[in-house]
């Protein structure tokens, strides 16, 4: 029986509509539109992406800088759910 392309898989799920990616060893995954399937690169199906975390606070001052759960948010911090990294803050 003959041994089936190191990426078959990818390759069919390329063929299907899936956005194929390729690893870069300084850049990290790169997307690429049509795949030369090199036996010596890696490649994967493109993750679908999370959606950023959005938290509403109350933060007020009394001493120091105290949350207050059942006041309205003066503080909307946006968070990326695939790092956890802070992408933006708005004070309101």
């Amino acid at each position: 029986m003959k041994t089936p392309h190191k990426h078959a898989e990818l390759i069919k799920a390329w063929a299907d509509g899936a956005e194929i990616q390729y690893s870069e060893p300084f850049l990290g995954w790169l997307t690429v539109r049509n795949p030369s399937w090199d036996s010596n690169m890696v490649y994967r199906i493109k993750p679908e992406s999370k959606p950023d975390f959005v938290e509403g606070l109350c933060l007020i001052y009394q001493g120091g800088i105290v949350n207050v759960d059942f006041a309205k948010p003066n503080l909307i911090l946006t968070f990326d759910r695939e790092t956890g990294a802070l992408k933006s803050a708005e004070v309101l």
